[in-house]
């Protein structure tokens, strides 16, 4: 999937640089993303709680001659939130990214402690950081918010309750927002990936198992990367202005839905 440089003056007559704020940057699909905003013309603004990884985000962006600046933020903290957004100058793009599961266990063995956290991160996390960078993509004339949501959102399935219930939230701020944006110059994409092999996703979900973690995988030949999602991610927010992807779903071939995936056996 290609993806074109962005014209700053077709995005702000105004703009030297349209800029781009990426949430949970620091690994996966936020840092992949980051990579492909910033090649594609943007200077990213990476935001993650990993102050030592959005570092080295950032190292390999400045190497590919790009420009990248960092901050430590925890989306879930509205206060942090309000003052990265009030020291902030303008914002093109947001990629609302950061989120996460938690657990793969049944509805009645869960812990309702694994639903809220889950909760904060995917779904308050995602409001706070909307809610305050909102004017300044307003502001920009062309703004762009991209929610990183998940099959997940669409899908329910045995395991995932409270994932599936957070992801749900998520699809419905990108519904939501979609509506009541409509006399207003931003777009909402949403992204919604199916199975995608990370470093840490699952290892995370699965509070460092790394059987559990790999089981998720076996037999899948080509799950989907970070990389790929990024693709994603970067074509849709470099069409143009008047163009909006309501809802992109992906996954990899071999997953044909949520319960339906092809495994190779040896």
């Amino acid at each position: 999937m290609n993806t074109a440089a962005v014209d700053p003056e077709a995005v702000n007559p105004e703009a030297v640089q349209p800029v781009a704020v990426i949430t949970g940057a620091s690994s996966g699909i936020g840092a992949a993303t980051a990579l492909k905003l910033a090649d594609a013309g943007y200077r990213v603004v990476l935001t993650a709680r990993r102050t030592e990884k959005l570092a080295e985000v950032a190292d390999r962006i400045a190497k590919d001659g790009g420009q990248a600046d960092t901050h430590q933020l925890d989306v879930t903290d509205r206060s942090a939130v309000e003052a990265f957004g009030a020291a902030l100058g303008r914002c093109d793009v947001l990629v609302a990214n950061a989120g996460g599961a938690i657990g793969g266990d049944s509805v009645a063995a869960s812990s309702p402690d694994d639903w809220l956290a889950m909760y904060e991160v995917n779904v308050l996390g995602t409001l706070h950081i909307t809610q305050v960078l909102l004017p300044k993509l307003i502001a920009s004339g062309a703004g762009t918010i991209v929610l990183m949501s998940s099959t997940a959102g669409l899908t329910s399935y045995e395991g995932g309750g409270g994932y599936v219930a957070a992801k749900h939230g998520t699809h419905a701020i990108a519904e939501t927002l979609r509506l009541e944006l409509w006399d207003q110059p931003v777009r909402v994409i949403e992204i919604a990936p199916g199975m995608v092999k990370t470093d840490e996703f699952a290892l995370n979900r699965f509070r460092g198992d790394a059987d559990k973690a790999a089981s998720v995988y076996a037999g899948v030949k080509e799950p989907l990367t970070a990389q790929d999602v990024a693709d994603a991610v970067a074509w849709s927010v470099t069409r143009p202005a008047h163009f909006n992807v309501d809802l992109m779903v992906i996954r990899p071939r071999a997953q044909a839905a949520q319960h339906k995936v092809f495994r190779e056996t040896t």
